[in-house]
């Protein structure tokens, strides 16, 4: 009945639970594949972070690999498996926040925090494909324990908990969003705004009367009278407001 159950729940999404957990036999005998799982999936990421995910199909994978597309379906049964794979490679192993050793989770929050950011800004692609109804695999489903560990003596519930998590990684995901749409490398992952502002001054020159707001914000902002970097402002405020919250739930407010 479990496997039934298992079969039920995930649906057409089975093949990709069995490459991501393990659940299909490999066999022990004969001699060494030529190709591999790794191998496949690692020259997919390659094609991704090149081109994007449309730059990707089972066709160029293989012949990246000097094989057919046909020998690529002895080991992955098409696409939508591959992407899985790809998703928990490239996000790779969860990092282990410092801080939580010492129970700061506000440090070990924003630790994590800092090193999704860094994810998402080496394979960009990812804030497409790791979204929507799917199999996560379990590096990824190693992040979200990570975060949620640091939280684990806060006093939040643990749907709380978990809404916090959604809270930080969307923070995270909407800034890589953005500085990805607007060409920006890992040494500016966390300077989107630097490029806007580029482009709001020029749409003002002649026309701040029209907008006084807008003019006299970014009037404020090259003075330097607030230097705030936009991930680093909306981090802080959400871990300001976690941690005024906490003390509601019986919880620490945590370290500042």
């Amino acid at each position: 009945m479990a496997g039934d159950e298992k079969s039920s729940a995930f649906g057409e999404q089975a093949g990709s639970v069995e490459l991501l957990w393990g659940g299909r036999e490999r066999p022990s005998r004969g001699p060494k594949p030529a190709l591999s799982l790794e191998r496949i999936t690692r020259a997919a990421i390659a094609l991704a972070d090149a081109g994007g995910l449309g730059a990707l199909s089972m066709q160029r994978v293989a012949a990246e690999l000097d094989f057919t597309k046909m020998s690529l379906y002895r080991y992955v049964p098409g696409k939508t498996e591959l992407v899985a794979l790809m998703i928990d490679m490239a996000m790779g192993e969860p990092p282990r926040p410092a801080a939580a050793a010492a129970g700061d989770w506000r440090g070990a929050l924003r630790e994590w925090a800092e090193a999704l950011a860094r994810v998402f800004h080496r394979h960009p692609w990812l804030l497409n494909a790791a979204v929507g109804p799917r199999v996560m695999g379990p590096n990824e489903l190693g992040w979200t324990e990570r975060a949620l560990a640091a939280l684990a003596e806060t006093g939040l519930t643990g749907g709380e908990q978990l809404d916090a998590v959604v809270l930080v990684s969307g923070h995270i995901r909407n800034i890589a969003q953005v500085s990805a749409s607007m060409g920006l490398g890992s040494a500016r992952a966390k300077e989107p705004e630097a490029v806007m502002s580029a482009a709001l001054n020029e749409l003002l020159v002649g026309r701040s009367e029209q907008f006084p707001a807008v003019a006299a914000a970014m009037a404020s902002t090259e003075t330097g009278a607030s230097r705030d970097q936009a991930w680093e402002f909306g981090l802080e405020r959400i871990l300001d407001g976690l941690a005024a919250y906490m003390p509601r739930r019986g919880g620490a407010a945590g370290a500042e």
